[in-house]
């Protein structure tokens, strides 16, 4: 009688046990979905989409959104050498393995953090380009509202749980589908099987998911205690393309079952043939002027360049727009430099000889020409950007940064289509192919983008 006693008692809080844990893991990992048509957008199926949900490793989409865009704009380059801080190195798996004070260069933090989904390496990627995750996570909120995620609040650049870094399956869709078209150029990384991350290879945290579903080419898993198990997914078959969206999974296998049928579920519902709608081009100038990158001679703050008093004959002068806040120190510099040295040459569009003016303490004129040079000269080219001020802030930043080898240049800024997109084509010409070798040598090695450009390109 006691047994039997003992044995329901014992039922009874086996029972209540699984009970508890259950509606504690339904409570931690509620389930939402979201499946849309690629090329227009169209929403095809949503469940629960806009509720507000753990996204874990899926914040890495935005993580590698912002650095894509920063290299874009020349900010900074795949191949600059990132110092690994303490904080990152101590991240918790999954992690690369970096240790506090190791080297990597940046192309390989992207790919560790797109297929291995490592911490450590999002940590360092959101320090390299914003000084600090704090930071880092600022420009990722200011970016997720400029293309319209509504309803993500970021608190780090890896996803690991924290209080009030929430996302929602229409938010994480759509940024899905800005990575696929914003960024086509690095959209391969997603689809990797495995890859070299600098320091060993990685495996695709996704691997099982692309290697089973036909046609299925990215994006991003995601997995803690309190999310579940979440992944972003893009499938291409004929004509078509699908992502879903799927947060709360219960395990890996539950997780790509039920990604799978929902893609099923969009390659059906979808038309067969529609016009491709990309996602409007956003100015993310807003970003620009925050992110700062350590150690590469990219500034923050200071006064507006004032107009010089003598203008040219020859040519006519602009004055650069005051809201670059990134051209401040890099001013202060070259007025630093100029009072040390008592001169600094220029000429053609670059900074102007001071030598009386660092003497009566005047502050530096940075000045902009409209160029006169034709398309028999050689000259470089500092990157494409989706504005004019971009334009006008990356040769005079580079003017800065390198006097000497660009002496005698003129700077151009072109409106040309480069990947499909009207952009801003950031130049110095007049220079021969010796001396356009030359600047593009110098500039990449201070980690800067620069590609020399032949006569009639």
């Amino acid at each position: 009688m006691r047994i039997a006693v003992a044995v329901r008692a014992l039922c009874a809080l086996y029972f209540l046990i699984v009970v508890t844990f259950g509606a504690n893991v339904a409570q931690a990992a509620p389930y939402a979905a979201m499946v849309v048509d690629a090329r227009t957008g169209e929403v095809l199926h949503s469940r629960n989409a806009d509720a507000r949900l753990h996204p874990a490793s899926l914040t890495k989409m935005m993580t590698l959104y912002i650095v894509f865009d920063a290299v874009e704009r020349g900010v900074i380059s795949l191949d600059k050498e990132i110092t690994i801080s303490r904080h990152a190195a101590s991240e918790p798996p999954s992690k690369l393995g970096l240790r506090a004070g190791q080297k990597i260069a940046l192309r390989y933090l992207i790919r560790a953090a797109a297929v291995k989904s490592a911490n450590d390496a999002a940590t360092a990627l959101g320090e390299a380009v914003a000084g600090s995750e704090a930071e880092f996570a600022k420009m990722m909120n200011h970016t997720a509202k400029a293309i319209g995620m509504k309803n993500s609040t970021f608190k780090n650049a890896h996803g690991l749980t924290e209080s009030g870094h929430l996302s929602t399956a229409r938010d994480m869709t759509l940024l899905g589908r800005r990575l696929f078209y914003d960024f086509p150029q690095y959209y391969n990384l997603f689809s990797r099987q495995s890859t070299h991350a600098g320091i060993r290879n990685v495996p695709n945290t996704n691997r099982k998911f692309l290697s089973a579903y036909k046609g299925a080419d990215g994006i991003k898993t995601g997995f803690t205690n309190a999310a579940g198990f979440n992944l972003v997914a893009s499938a291409e078959r004929g004509n078509k393309r699908v992502i879903a969206t799927v947060f709360g999974g219960r395990t890996t296998a539950w997780r790509n079952a039920r990604v799978a049928e929902l893609l099923d579920m969009g390659f059906k519902r979808s038309k067969e043939r529609v016009a491709v709608r990309k996602p409007p081009k956003v100015d993310l100038g807003v970003q620009a002027k925050r992110i700062r990158v350590a150690n590469s001679g990219a500034v923050t703050t200071s006064p507006r360049p004032k107009l010089r008093t003598a203008p040219t004959t020859t040519t006519t002068t602009l004055v650069a727009e005051a809201q670059l806040e990134a051209i401040e120190a890099a001013v202060k510099a070259a007025n630093r430099e100029a009072q040390a040295n008592g001169v600094v040459k220029a000429s053609s569009g670059k900074l102007t000889s001071i030598a009386a003016a660092a003497q009566a303490e005047q502050p530096l004129r940075v000045v902009s020409r409209v160029s006169t040079a034709g398309n028999h000269y050689w000259g470089v080219q500092v990157g494409a950007f989706s504005s004019r001020h971009q334009a006008e802030k990356a040769l005079l930043q580079t003017a800065l940064r390198e006097l000497q080898s660009l002496d005698g240049s003129e700077r151009r800024i072109d409106y040309a289509t480069v990947n499909g997109y009207k952009k801003y084509r950031a130049r110095f010409v007049g220079l021969n192919q010796a001396e356009a070798n030359l600047a593009c040598a110098r500039l990449r090695a201070r980690n800067q983008t620069c590609l020399p450009i032949a006569p009639g390109s």
